[in-house]
């Protein structure tokens, strides 16, 4: 069976996914009023389910919407000890390595997964186990946030997919891993 971990993250020209206290609103900031997917909706017709962790999942239960996805998630986390009761059937708890995490979702079918989040992202990094990065620039310096990218034990090799401008003004990069050696 072939497994696939995506990530597709916005992030700024200077790689942080959000401020320095987490802010996200700069991700809007570029007017979209035929509200272009770019990618995202191709994205979830790709995914059986979606990897976070626990802090981009307290970021999306904040927000003053419904809930916005129709894919599993599972939520990555030592120390969440519940799910809100409207979640519970769209939402798992797991914790573990990455390794054993993937062994559990891949055990109830999942397969091709949308991998999110900013520790979620390095750590699976850090073991390797990401498929395509899809990485939607902002034309914005933020100068400080969360970084896209933490140190790594190894290179890691991306064959360029595509690359594709969106409303004029965002940048997104398509990349997929070269074979594993």
């Amino acid at each position: 069976m072939a497994y696939k971990n995506i990530v597709f993250l916005g992030k700024s020209i200077d790689n942080y996914i959000a401020g320095k206290n987490g802010e996200l609103d700069w991700l809007d900031m570029i007017p979209n009023p035929e509200q272009n997917g770019m990618g995202y909706y191709e994205l979830m017709d790709e995914i059986d389910a979606i990897v976070m962790g626990k802090t981009t999942f307290e970021s999306v239960i904040s927000f003053d919407i419904d809930w916005p996805y129709k894919k599993h998630v599972f939520v990555l986390s030592y120390t969440l000890k519940d799910i809100p009761e409207n979640l519970k059937d769209k939402v798992t708890l797991l914790s573990g390595t990455e390794t054993d995490v993937l062994d559990a979702i891949h055990k109830k079918g999942f397969n091709n997964l949308y991998i999110d989040g900013g520790k979620t992202v390095q750590n699976f990094l850090k073991q390797d186990l990401i498929d395509e990065l899809r990485l939607t620039t902002i034309p914005i310096i933020l100068g400080d946030g969360v970084p896209l990218f933490d140190v790594l034990p190894k290179s890691m090799v991306f064959n360029h997919v595509k690359t594709e401008v969106f409303l004029n003004q965002i940048v997104q990069s398509h990349y997929q891993r070269k074979n594993k050696v």
